[in-house]
């Protein structure tokens, strides 16, 4: 049989004396940052306008009125509607849904059978006066 050896003892941790450190210090920075935050008026929230560049109404071209119809928009509405039109005829590519496919009433618009939606803008802001 085999002799069970006796477990080694550990050496006992020494513990080591913390100095405590005078509070006096950080209670100090404390105050004065709170005095100097107490002095400043506080922000007053403004509301936004939006951009007049953004409103603009901007005449679509005619390719792009088959699409959006005729009358002058915003191009801020001009990409809401074209992706109203996209996603009610489900021209996105189901297999990567960032790449738009083109119908009849698109493909003279992006001038190809599928564009990304990145390149959406680019093309739009083509047709637009």
């Amino acid at each position: 049989m085999a002799t069970a050896k006796p477990a080694a003892k550990k050496p006992a941790a020494k513990k080591v004396a913390v100095k405590k450190v005078a509070a006096k210090t950080p209670a100090v920075k404390k105050v004065a940052v709170k005095k100097t935050a107490a002095a400043k008026p506080a922000a007053k929230k403004v509301a936004r306008t939006p951009n007049a560049a953004f409103m603009k109404a901007l005449t679509p071209s005619a390719v792009l009125a088959a699409v959006i119809g005729a009358a002058p928009v915003p191009r801020t509405e001009v990409t809401k509607k074209i992706w109203d039109y996209i996603k009610k005829h489900d021209l996105q590519d189901p297999a990567n849904r960032r790449n738009i496919n083109a119908d009849e009433k698109l493909k003279p618009l992006f001038g190809k059978a599928q564009v990304s939606m990145f390149e959406l803008t680019k093309i739009v802001s083509g047709h637009l006066k």
